[in-house]
């Protein structure tokens, strides 16, 4: 276990993700914030660009080539970003977690599946564990390089985990899941898609087939059960009015036989033991479901399900903070972890209610 104060530094600490790990970082009690890095705002206070942060902080924004050497590098630079400088980055630090799409999946072909392009650094894929803790928590014990994880990949993967872990689904038939998401998910950069009078009140399907983090759902499938390395997965995402929130409802069809009781007994004995994962199924009242809206801020999941006797067809639920348990929650999850720290350290607020 490691002891005293772990010096961390963020690169491309302007975005959301950035201004959320920050927030984090703040308050963990074992690690002190050495530099946050923004080319466009150096020089300037970091309560500029997050007012949140103001009184919590007097860091300055310095630039990338003003980055000294430090014990955990958490990069937060936009999809691309790391992989053709990971050679630089680690010579800054002993360990990373990059919170791009760059190291997330396993498979250099991946890439230019998914993403369009060859990967610039294909032998560092194996170096980086995928960062989601509940799939991946023994590896991610005392790693060097940990990357972050896709906010829609996450709920898919964190509803339909335990139906595939459990061996209830059926192994021939696919998966179908629909993604709802808020505004925050499109960055801080606003484009002509993200404009308010464009995107305020919207519930625009903006990627009914092709996701790029049906990659990540599938390759998580794949680790978990050698039967399902046939199951084929069909991601949407629709926006909606939120800034923060990913709901995920997924359909998947069963074995024959698989009652509500073997559902149960899936959920439970896959979360049992999960810190941030809450299984959520009540018989009365409007929270019944996962609800995005009571877990922003927070790191937790909430999972849920619905059996479908008729069709065979559990529909299994999940709702996340995308900026949170989808980006900078996971990610100080996983430096607890490599740290040999307590898992839960810094990520105890539960999220508010009424919102």
């Amino acid at each position: 276990m490691t002891t005293g104060q772990t010096r961390v530094s963020i690169l491309g600490a302007s975005g959301y993700v950035g201004g959320e790990l920050l927030r984090l970082l703040l308050d963990h009690p074992q690690v002190t914030v050495q530099q946050v890095t923004s080319e466009r705002n150096a020089g300037a206070f970091v309560h500029f660009t997050h007012p949140n942060l103001r009184g919590r902080t007097r860091l300055k924004f310095t630039s990338a080539g003003e980055l000294e050497p430090c014990d955990v590098l958490f990069s937060c630079l936009p999809h691309g970003g790391a992989m053709t400088r990971i050679q630089e980055l680690a010579a800054k630090a002993e360990r990373i977690v990059d919170l791009s799409a760059d190291f997330r999946l396993r498979d250099p072909a991946d890439y230019v599946a998914w993403y369009g392009k060859e990967h610039a650094s294909p032998a560092w894929l194996e170096r980086f564990v995928y960062g989601l803790p509940e799939l991946n928590r023994e590896a991610i014990r005392g790693a060097r390089y940990v990357s972050g994880v896709g906010c829609n990949a996450t709920a898919t993967n964190l509803a339909i985990r335990p139906l595939f872990a459990a061996g209830l689904a059926h192994p021939g038939r696919d998966v179908i899941c629909e993604v709802k998401v808020g505004s925050s998910e499109g960055g801080n950069r606003a484009s002509e898609a993200t404009h308010h009078p464009e995107r305020a009140r919207a519930m625009r399907s903006f990627a009914p087939i092709g996701h790029r983090h049906t990659a990540e759902v599938l390759q998580a499938i794949r680790q978990t059960a050698p039967d399902y390395q046939e199951t084929r997965v069909h991601l949407s995402a629709t926006a909606v009015d939120n800034v923060r929130g990913v709901l995920a409802t997924a359909h998947v069809f069963l074995r024959e036989g698989v009652t509500e009781r073997d559902l149960w007994r899936a959920y439970r004995q896959t979360y049992r033991d999960e810190p941030f994962v809450r299984l959520v199924k009540e018989r009365t009242g409007i929270y019944r479901y996962p609800e995005p809206k009571i877990l922003a801020g927070s790191n937790y999941a909430d999972v849920g399900f619905a059996l479908d006797e008729s069709s065979g067809r559990v529909v299994a639920l999940c709702a996340i903070d995308n900026l949170m348990k989808g980006a900078a929650g996971s990610a100080v999850q996983c430096l607890n972890l490599m740290m040999g720290w307590d898992e839960t350290t810094g990520l105890g607020f539960p999220g508010l209610h009424p919102v």
